[in-house]
């Protein structure tokens, strides 16, 4: 039986090279924003239930999203938010899975479920054995971004106030790896402390 991993991180946390590395340890990852982005392709799954919901000033023509109005809607509107999150997160559970049962009837020690948002809504949990989160400081979480993105410090903040609490997510972790100026060494060596059955 494959234990279902969690793993979660604030933005620019380096959650995305943790998974990377389980990867390459033997683990299936499984990557929400990826599914998500999948559904909110153009003529994706869930563009019409969207656009519906908020309106056809969030389609830039027939069938595709323009996703910096959806984002600044979103980030702006708490209800909108949790609208947006009704529509997507059932898609992206029955996509999670499928990609599940194919990784189980694999006999993979390890399915990662690479969830950004997984301390903000209660419908993942359940899903999971553990939880992983890849923690660092706020400031490094907007020296990252910005170098990253471009993005000005007070944009990043806006992000990060619109996920769950440093302090929050560090609560829910079942294992939590320390990235502030770590090497791929020095995760690597977290990990097969955490997980020595992988081969990291």
């Amino acid at each position: 039986m494959s234990l279902r991993l969690g793993v979660t991180g604030g933005i620019g946390s380096g959650k995305s090279t943790v998974c990377g590395l389980l990867a390459q340890g033997g683990a299936v990852v499984i990557d929400a924003d990826a599914i998500s982005r999948a559904c909110t392709a153009p003529q994706g799954p869930a563009v019409a239930a969207i656009a519906q919901a908020f309106g056809p000033e969030v389609l830039s023509a027939p069938g595709v999203l323009d996703r910096d109005v959806l984002r600044a809607r979103v980030f702006s509107d708490a209800q909108a938010k949790d609208q947006l999150q009704s529509i997507l997160h059932p898609l992206i559970g029955a996509e999670i899975a499928r990609q599940s049962a194919l990784a189980q009837a694999d006999k993979v020690p390890y399915i990662v479920l690479d969830l950004p948002l997984l301390t903000e809504s209660p419908r993942w949990r359940p899903l999971l054995d553990r939880v992983l989160v890849v923690d660092c400081s706020e400031e490094t979480q907007i020296a990252r971004v910005g170098q990253r993105s471009g993005l000005e410090p007070s944009a990043v903040r806006q992000i990060m106030a619109a996920q769950s609490s440093r302090s929050y997510r560090r609560q829910c972790a079942d294992f939590l790896i320390f990235n502030e100026m770590a090497t791929i060494d020095e995760l690597k060596a977290q990990l097969r402390q955490l997980l020595p059955d992988l081969e990291i």
